[in-house]
């Protein structure tokens, strides 16, 4: 009896080294899924601001605030894709340790189910990642660096554009 729980100890102790892969690919995935949650709270907050502005905003302002909170609204959809595709997949891995588990402890071969799910782990992790991409893509076509032009300015604030500003002094 005592060769036979040694036996399921090792055979527990070679799924738990099996498990240390997706376990860490799980704390990869999980710096993700904070990147992207920061990045959200970016983006509402900007809208937010954004949105605060409409009352006493310019007519010339309107739409520009219009366009503004569009690109937002469209950057906030891809990091929600992108968040709910990496969290997809941080389940599916985490399915795939208890499966493999599961395997060790009932002497079921789930092999075929094992490698299926890790397959849909990554396809899953890819798509969230090209979700990144993307909206990272979008952030940085419409980032504008230097002073604004005066009607971009928020409502009531006059911006300088005399001699002294353009030459840097």
């Amino acid at each position: 009896m005592a060769a036979v729980e040694v036996d399921h100890i090792v055979s527990i102790a070679d799924v738990i080294r099996l498990a240390v892969a997706p376990v860490f690919l799980l704390s990869g995935i999980a710096a993700l899924l904070n990147v992207l949650t920061n990045r959200l709270a970016r983006i509402v907050d900007r809208g937010r601001h954004l949105e605060m502005e409409f009352p006493g905003a310019a007519p010339g302002r309107m739409q520009t605030l219009r366009e503004s909170l569009g690109r937002l609204a469209r950057r906030a959809r891809l990091v929600s894709w992108g968040i709910s595709l990496c969290t997809g997949s941080a389940i599916l891995v985490s399915v795939v340790v208890v499966v493999l588990f599961i395997d060790s402890l009932t002497g079921v071969n789930f092999s075929a189910l094992i490698a299926v799910l890790f397959i849909m782990a990554m396809a899953a992790l890819t798509l969230g990642l090209v979700c990144f991409l993307r909206e990272i893509s979008l952030a940085t076509r419409y980032l504008r660096i230097g002073e604004p032009e005066p009607e971009h300015s928020p409502a009531g604030q006059v911006v300088d554009t005399g001699p002294a500003r353009r030459s840097g002094g």
